[in-house]
């Protein structure tokens, strides 16, 4: 497998190199939405550690980020109204996986309405502003 690149957008981000809409952050991950979601919410959890994907991160990091993918996951659901919640987590190109730094995607669905194809749609700025206060308050809500 490939070494972890620290120069991926990912790792940009929690550097704060880039700019991004931060819903979460503890001293072990980082959670912010989507610039091109698929659905209203969709948001991206990552570890702070220079993880390539499931096959090479720490165990205890993995433990850490299934439990805040759950946290939030639970806050989208009630944030935007949601009747169900898909994770997709990829690993290596041939699975799927762009972005290589760990992360797993949280898409809140409401019944009937399909998500949109992946990278297809820049949402606006102010938009995801708005997305990550409401996302932010329901986390803070517990």
């Amino acid at each position: 497998m490939p070494a972890y690149d620290p120069n991926n957008i990912f790792a940009k981000i929690l550097r704060g190199e880039l700019p991004c809409h931060k819903v979460y952050e503890d001293d072990r991950a980082f959670a912010f939405l989507d610039i091109m979601p698929r659905a209203p919410g969709h948001t991206l959890v990552i570890p702070k550690s220079p993880a390539r994907n499931l096959l090479d991160v720490a165990a205890d990091d993995l433990a850490h980020v299934a439990m805040i993918v759950q946290k939030v996951a639970r806050a989208a659901h009630t944030a935007f109204e949601a009747d169900g919640v898909t994770l997709q987590q990829f690993n290596e190109s041939a699975g799927g996986q762009v972005v290589f730094h760990l992360h797993f995607h949280i898409i809140p669905r409401k019944e009937g309405v399909a998500m949109k194809p992946p990278a297809s749609e820049k949402e606006k700025p102010e938009v995801l502003a708005e997305h990550a206060r409401k996302l932010a308050a329901a986390l803070a809500a517990g």
